[in-house]
């Protein structure tokens, strides 16, 4: 942890042994009253202040002088008192303080106030993670990804929302990497496994749990003690499974399978879905108070058509490391008007489709080409898929915007049926009717 300068006003000689004993590594000055406090603070330049309130016998919460003049420095207040009444506690805050503990427990207290503030100020000079490690330059998603970094040192669970391809995954690293906590990112998409297969993922199993558990496997929960634990499509996960995952989540203890012996694991909980909470809840797909377990604050990452202004912020960061495009002025129209079913996801398949061919200068026909844009919504008025509803009806205009989006991300994935199955949430039922149905009308073409 890095150096930080610290005030502590404190009257009592014992207390201010216990503080500078916590405090070891870092340079701590203490003050033993008022006036040596507020010169001190006029002289210094000071990270954290911790402030107690009476200073000696018959004294007038004094300390709370000291707040409001290391408050005006910018310096982040921690108030340690005995003096812990309602009104204090308010008076406090109002004057500046950041954080109000009552005294004796100080051996865990500062340490994990210290933890915080560093990987705050860490998160605060983060700037660079919108060009780096989550890239945008909307406004909005900036602000609302500031602000979950300011939760990110805590255990707070927090919940990610989006449509598929957004982003979440990408976020919920970033919020790991500022959490401080020094264990591993541990992401997992729900929707890619059955119920046996994802209790197995993620509680782990014993040699012989199973036919075909050869050997012991340790679980994700286990894989993500003292680190995070990211639950992609949470939304997606069986009601029973739910109810597994909550015991686990609220005793940090598991079971697993085969195993009659507990397992412990300290993990951070992080999840995204891209269906909304409350209709899951109110459709009975969600237990009410999982969800109340995952969701200490949330955060909604809108789609890619909301936020044109990254498509090329996204396209440059593509490129970065390897080939370099340049695109016309009708081909960055045609991108920017480009509904983007797919999000930041389909623009890194487009984009690294363009780089792997032969030129680097990049035309609207070449764009039409590639993103097909008959074949999906592109959220235009008077587009392909809304004339093909006028001339078909409405029923043959969705049926077609499902075939043609199963067809798409087949060629995407390279023909992987399970990859579209996981990709699409869908069932093996409708993949294979519209497989089905394409056959046929290949078939009809030839005859």
């Amino acid at each position: 942890m890095e150096k930080l300068n610290i005030l502590v006003l404190e009257d009592d000689k014992l207390a201010q042994k216990v503080m500078t004993t916590q405090l070891a590594g870092h340079e701590a000055d203490v003050a033993g009253d008022l006036k040596t406090a507020l010169k001190k603070l006029e002289a210094g330049r000071y990270d954290i202040g911790f402030f107690d309130l009476m200073l000696g016998p018959g004294d007038d919460y004094s300390g709370l002088k000291a707040i409001a003049a290391a408050a005006a420095r910018g310096i982040y207040c921690v108030v340690v008192s005995s003096s812990d009444s309602d009104e204090i506690i308010d008076r406090a805050y109002e004057l500046g303080a950041a954080d109000f503990y009552a005294k004796g427990n100080e051996e865990s207290n500062v340490a994990e106030i210290l933890r915080k503030y560093v990987q705050r100020r860490r998160a605060e000079r983060a700037g660079d993670i919108f060009e780096s490690a989550f890239i945008t330059g909307d406004p909005e998603t900036r602000a609302a990804a500031a602000e979950a970094l300011k939760y990110a040192p805590t255990a707070l669970p927090l919940l990610i929302l989006g449509p598929s391809g957004t982003g979440k995954t990408s976020l919920a690293r970033v919020l790991h990497e500022h959490s401080g906590r020094d264990g591993a990112f541990v992401s997992i998409n729900c929707s890619a496994y059955t119920d046996d297969l994802l209790e197995a993922e993620l509680f782990g199993y014993r040699k012989g749990a199973f036919t075909g558990a050869a050997d012991a496997r340790k679980g994700r929960l286990l894989e993500a003690h003292r680190g995070t634990l990211f639950l992609d499509e949470i939304g997606t996960m069986s009601l029973n499974m739910q109810m597994k995952l909550l015991k686990a989540i609220e005793e940090r203890t598991f079971y697993p399978l085969g195993s009659e012996r507990p397992e412990h694991s300290d993990f951070r909980i992080i999840s995204a879905t891209l269906e909304d909470p409350q209709d899951l809840i109110a459709r009975g797909r969600m237990r009410f108070d999982l969800f109340q377990r995952i969701h200490g604050y949330t955060i909604t990452l809108k789609p890619l058509a909301q936020r044109k202004g990254d498509v090329f912020l996204l396209a440059k960061h593509f490129t970065k490391d390897g080939k370099r495009l340049s695109f016309t002025t009708e081909a960055r129209r045609r991108m920017e008007e480009y509904a983007w079913p797919g999000n930041v996801r389909e623009l890194k398949k487009f984009v690294d489709l363009l780089s792997s061919g032969p030129g680097g200068r990049i035309g609207e026909a070449e764009v039409k080409r590639h993103l097909k844009e008959g074949e999906v919504m592109t959220g235009r008025a008077g587009g392909g898929i809304y004339e093909y509803a006028l001339a078909h009806g409405l029923e043959a205009a969705l049926e077609k915007v499902s075939g043609d989006i199963i067809e798409r991300n087949l060629r995407e994935n390279g023909g992987v049926r399970t990859k579209t199955l996981a990709d699409l949430k869908i069932s093996t039922r409708l993949l294979y009717a519209t497989l089905k149905k394409r056959d046929e009308a290949a078939a009809g073409e030839k005859e």
